[in-house]
């Protein structure tokens, strides 16, 4: 028996294969500070569960509509159109079983076989693989470190583009590196997008994880808005991550084409969480606050204790609940000059667990420092604390 070659294109998420190790290592009596993956330890907020519970409690465990409950629908297009300055209807939204699957739909619904797709690198890693599971040509355009962190190669991104150009995948806030476009930077990426009549993906699953100013999306600028759908998700700002509740929100046209995508696929979005996304977003939202505060301070103590670190540099980002330091000179301080190696030294040494470049994407020919991406949404302060000190025993004080 055979199965399918395209199976031969299909990536995954790495970053899972990181966690087994971690888990490994414990089962094995070794304590792990885990910064590998970007799941949340806080709990979902109480009204929400409990919309949760009254919703089974009131038979919402049946079929539903497969771009999901009006209710819920109506709640985003308000919540979301408020947030970026857009008029979205209802029509616009269709509901996901996570931010996950928008990423797949989006694809399928704008991608032909051979089209060129642009996207992060490094970035989330499952743009790259499905664009190539389904016939496209993924390229990545590729970020250069400057001294606010990170910025898009712009120059590189527009010389990407040709006639078989079909979409770019943009994650503002981004995953892993933590760099936010600048106004220009943003507005470059809209350019290029209506000058090439490019379709846009905009991964705005850490929109609101800011711990200052205000985000903007690419889909409010002139011209965007009839090309752009946006990735939404629940897991990050309600602490929602095994939930599995997100949305795609873009013009009529591709919402459409989603939800008859998502009847080929689930059916539906299970039933009664989605009436906890309508309490989600329509009830008390106090509790989304403590989660910023936390991270927060999470933060924070992850930058002191690597600012304290040899040989390893790390920039404070404004967004998200993740940091990209560079650890090449750490790596040479060891003697090791292979990033898988280097991360697994020190779990083994330290027990502390993180990803690495390599998890985000190919990395590409012209590299040549190292980086690894450290999550701080899972693990608590005094851990952080502890775990990163055994880390700078090991590399020694900066």
């Amino acid at each position: 028996m055979v199965l399918a070659d395209r199976l031969d294109r299909l990536g995954t998420e790495t970053a899972f294969a990181v966690s087994l190790a971690a888990s490994e290592w414990a089962a094995k009596g070794n304590r792990v500070y885990p910064f590998h993956l970007g799941d949340l330890n806080l709990p979902t907020p109480p009204n929400v569960v409990a919309a949760l519970d009254r919703a089974i409690a009131a038979g919402k465990t049946g079929y539903c509509p497969a771009a999901g409950i009006p209710e819920l629908r109506e709640a985003l297009a308000d919540d979301v159109g408020q947030r970026r300055g857009l008029g979205y209807e209802p029509g616009n939204v269709v509901v996901q079983p996570g931010g996950k699957p928008v990423i797949t739909k989006f694809v399928q619904a704008v991608m032909n076989p051979g089209d060129e797709v642009l996207y992060p690198n490094p970035g989330y890693p499952i743009y790259e693989s499905q664009i190539e599971y389904f016939g496209g040509v993924a390229r990545p355009y590729r970020y250069l470190p400057d001294e606010s962190g990170f910025r898009i190669d712009l120059d590189h991104l527009r010389s990407l583009v040709g006639p078989a150009t079909r979409a770019i995948v943009y994650n503002d806030l981004q995953n892993p590196i933590g760099a936010e476009s600048t106004d220009a930077e943003r507005q470059a990426i809209a350019e290029l997008a209506q000058r090439h009549d490019l379709w846009v993906l905009s991964d705005e699953a850490y929109f609101e994880m800011r711990y200052s100013g205000a985000s903007t999306s690419i889909a409010s600028l002139p011209g965007m808005r009839e090309r752009t759908v946006i990735l939404y998700t629940f897991s990050k700002k309600f602490a929602m991550t095994g939930w599995r509740l997100g949305a795609a929100i873009g013009p009529v046209e591709v919402a459409e084409t989603i939800a008859k995508l998502n009847t080929n696929d689930e059916s539906c979005t299970t039933h009664f969480v989605q009436h906890a996304g309508v309490e989600a977003l329509r009830g008390d939202q106090s509790a989304t606050v403590g989660v910023l505060d936390v991270l927060r301070d999470r933060r924070d103590a992850c930058i002191d204790a690597l600012s304290a670190t040899r040989g390893i540099s790390v920039h404070r980002p404004e967004a998200t609940f993740y940091l990209f330091p560079d650890v090449t000179e750490a790596m040479a301080t060891k003697g090791i000059d292979d990033v898988s190696r280097f991360a697994a030294a020190a779990l083994h040494e330290t027990g502390v667990s993180f990803c690495t470049r390599r998890h985000f994407g190919r990395p590409q020919p012209d590299e040549e420092r190292q980086y690894v991406r450290f999550a701080y949404s899972g693990i608590d302060e005094d851990d952080i604390v502890e775990g990163l000190g055994r880390l700078r025993s090991w590399l020694g004080p900066s």
